[in-house]
């Protein structure tokens, strides 16, 4: 799973087997370690959610939590659909835009592995 964020905007980008625990109600978590003390930890997680009907994240405990509707993760891994996008009012005058997407195999050159990304549809990255 990776992250990208930009002032109010979040998205999460994951490969095949991501998608597919996340649809068996597994939670995905990333950590990034400043330092050995757990105040120095930042993390980002991915759960599906019963009885919400669109994404929606949380800042709690130096981790953002993304959350999905429970049924359109469970059915993510059959469908063609890319991604999931929303923006809403996280806080009075704050909108956040929260996007959650299939990450592509890149055609350029990246020193990245990519065995597990979804086959790129595009001639160019």
């Amino acid at each position: 799973m990776k992250i990208r964020i930009k002032g109010d905007f979040v998205r999460y980008r994951l490969v095949q087997t991501e998608v597919r625990q996340l649809s068996e109600g597994k939670r995905l978590v990333e950590h990034t370690r400043f330092g050995p003390a757990p105040e120095h930890v930042f993390s980002y997680a991915l759960e599906s959610k019963a009885g919400i009907e669109e994404l929606r994240a949380d800042f709690t405990n130096n981790t953002i939590t993304l959350f999905i509707p429970e049924q359109a993760a469970k059915a993510w891994p059959d469908e063609a659909r890319v991604g999931f996008e929303v923006a809403y009012e996280a806080a009075p005058g704050v909108q956040l835009k929260l996007l959650l997407e299939k990450d592509f195999v890149c055609l350029d050159t990246t020193d990245e592995d990519q065995s597990d990304n979804y086959p790129n549809p595009n001639t160019t990255c």
